[in-house]
């Protein structure tokens, strides 16, 4: 397996990047931008990293993308991930090495297909891997699987999460021990056809197509101390304007579209998310894991390819962005996890990382 530390350059493998690399080439940009950081792997296809350190290891949870014969399209059907690999890191800059599948959708009782953006928690010698896939209705529900290793194999509960539905869980665990699931997402994401309670396949394609009304959001539900239920009917997670005032579905640069992430800092809640179709990594702030969250900025300009996902963690006294790209495919289908060091401002903002070396 060819595998690449963070910040290095990739080492040889199966694609024109990583060859070049080799040559000793700088990897670029079809109109010549350099990259910031390089691919972690380069045998196989990785996206929506989700990053966790557990016993002072980091492990990421990515998607594993294929390359299927599905027509691109608006609402991501080209998107046609079957399994789960889980990779981990001793080192910052040190081997990453890539375990085997850690779970299959043939394994799902419930499930059909498009296993996307999954997340991991554990608790009382438990990893539990959260995940989204399309049922028999062609409906996005979340799934929740349970391993005594974190790299698996998990073995998936026969039905999905009740009272779940649309995409991108993301587990976030307090200081105090409480858990929080943050999921959603618009367009293939299906969260603007499940505003009423039950799915609607033949709902918008879109969003709530009102932009001078208050944006579709994301959704947050405290979890059982079990970790496989929901504790209460999930509720909106509101992000305001500096005025005070929820960001309206029109402004796509700022607005919710899916990739929900959690992470706390100097007691501050900080809820990212990408902006979708413009391609953003943006943060909000609040006081409390259901917030509201006031919007602060962004965290990573657009990067190589349409879809940006990420995850942000401590880890070994640093904190890092975990995202990705299209570097080494130059396919949206076919993406590539990266990772780079996050910093802070003295008045705890987020600088603003660009994926591109100047």
């Amino acid at each position: 397996m060819s595998l690449a530390a963070c910040g290095e350059r990739a080492s040889s493998g199966d694609n024109a990047a990583a060859n070049a690399s080799a040559s000793g080439a700088e990897p670029r940009t079809k109109d010549g931008r350099r990259y910031l950081s390089q691919p972690l792997v380069t045998d196989f296809y990785t996206a929506d990293p989700s990053a966790h350190v557990f016993d002072g290891k980091l492990y990421i949870y990515p998607s594993h993308d294929i390359d299927g014969t599905t027509p691109e399209d608006d609402l991501g059907a080209h998107f046609e991930m079957r399994d789960y690999r889980v990779l981990s890191m001793d080192a910052p800059g040190g081997k990453v090495t890539a375990h085997p599948v850690a779970l299959d959708v043939k394994d799902v009782p419930w499930a059909t297909k498009q296993m996307w953006a999954p997340d991991a928690a554990y608790k009382d010698g438990t990893y539990y891997l959260y995940f989204p896939a399309k049922d028999k209705a062609g409906a996005f529900r979340i799934g929740v699987a349970t391993s005594k290793s974190p790299v698996g194999p998990f073995k998936a509960a026969p039905q999905p999460i009740a009272g779940s539905f649309s995409i991108d869980p993301a587990v976030f665990t307090d200081t105090d021990g409480k858990s929080y699931m943050y999921f959603g997402g618009i367009w293939g994401g299906q969260l603007q056809r499940n505003t009423t309670g039950t799915y609607d396949p033949n709902g918008s394609k879109t969003d709530l197509q009102a932009d001078d009304k208050p944006a579709l959001t994301a959704k947050v539900a405290a979890l059982t101390p079990g970790m496989t239920e929901f504790a209460g009917k999930p509720r909106d997670v509101v992000i305001l304007d500096e005025k005070g005032k929820p960001l309206l579905g029109g402004d796509h640069d700022r607005r919710f579209f899916e990739a929900s992430w959690m992470h706390k800092y100097k007691g501050k809640y900080y809820f990212s998310y990408s902006t979708g179709d413009t391609h953003y990594i943006a943060y909000a702030t609040g006081d409390t894991p259901f917030g509201p969250f006031t919007y602060k900025g962004r965290i990573l300009q657009p990067v190589d390819g349409w879809t940006t996902h990420h995850s942000i963690g401590e880890w070994q006294g640093r904190w890092w962005l975990f995202y990705a790209d299209t570097q080494l495919s130059g396919q949206t289908r076919l993406r590539n996890v990266k990772m780079t060091e996050l910093q802070y401002n003295p008045d705890g903002t987020i600088r603003t990382i660009d994926p591109f070396v100047k």
